[in-house]
């Protein structure tokens, strides 16, 4: 297979991230009232601007760089054909990088919330693009452990599907109790996973995050799915662990690295696997 010299495959993945981010430009532009007044204390006129003002600096950001986000054209097109339908939402994204500006853009009006490990880079991403919203969070896991605790958490009465809850679930290792209030008092609509790290030993791994983003998704008491974006589906724990907690039954789409679940909430769905006796989130 030839591919394209690096400077001609950024610039094409540059010029693909500005026709969808201008895309979702243009579609919020045509959103009339009737959309936008639910979710907005001020006028239209002035969160229509505010929107199209983080959209333009984010057209901004992508014309005049040389760095271009992680993901790939087509696994960034699966996330941007969900938000184009049901944005504006709210959107919790782990992982603060070269592509939130984009996220954030696409979901005017929303609340898009990034929550990152490392406090210096919040502080130098926040710099340059203040218009974000980004928390700085600790996790109780290392990549090392990923193993055992699969093994052992189906043991753990407070990691059971039937009962499974984050905020002060000390006794569950895979629960991530140290978020800020407003993770757990809201209900995500879109949960991206691109973080934290995860390639080496000590690095915290996406165990907690998975299985987290798991029971958000099922203690959900409005309608509709919640969807689940996991990057990074190529190593062996991401792709463990979305099997046993996302489930291959709620994958919807994939592109790459990147896999794409619709996770139903439990009360709606009888989402526990009796045959298992309730210890299955699948």
């Amino acid at each position: 297979m030839n591919l394209r010299p690096l400077p001609d495959r950024k610039i094409f993945i540059a010029f693909c991230l500005l026709a969808l981010i201008g895309a979702g430009l243009v579609v919020f532009t045509f959103l009339g009232d009737d959309t936008t007044h639910l979710i907005c204390t001020g006028s239209f006129d002035n969160f229509q601007s505010a929107a199209a003002t983080l959209q333009l600096r984010a057209i901004l950001h992508y014309a005049t760089s040389k760095t271009v986000p992680q993901q790939s054209v087509d696994e960034i097109s699966i996330s941007f054909n969900v938000l184009k339908s049901i944005a504006p939402c709210n959107f919790l994204v782990f992982g603060l990088g070269h592509d939130s500006l984009m996220w954030a853009s696409l979901n005017p009006g929303g609340v898009t919330l990034f929550l990152e490990e490392d406090p210096k880079w919040v502080h130098s991403v926040i710099k340059d693009a203040p218009d974000l919203k980004a928390v700085t969070v600790k996790y109780r896991t290392r990549l090392s452990q990923a193993d055992q605790l699969m093994n052992t958490y189906r043991s753990e009465p407070e990691c059971a599907p039937s009962k499974s809850y984050l905020r002060g679930n000390t006794r569950c290792k895979l629960a991530l109790t140290g978020l800020p209030d407003v993770v757990y008092d809201k209900e995500w609509d879109i949960i991206m996973i691109d973080a934290p790290r995860g390639w080496f030993a000590e690095a915290p791994g996406r165990m907690g995050a998975i299985y987290s983003a798991a029971v958000m998704a099922r203690n959900r008491k409005k309608g509709g799915v919640t969807h689940v974006f996991l990057h990074d589906v190529d190593r062996k724990v991401e792709k463990a662990y979305a099997e046993e907690f996302l489930c291959r039954k709620n994958l919807k789409d994939g592109a790459g690295r990147l896999w794409h679940f619709e996770i139903p909430a439990a009360a709606a769905a009888g989402n526990v696997t009796e045959g298992k006796g309730g210890t299955s989130f699948c």
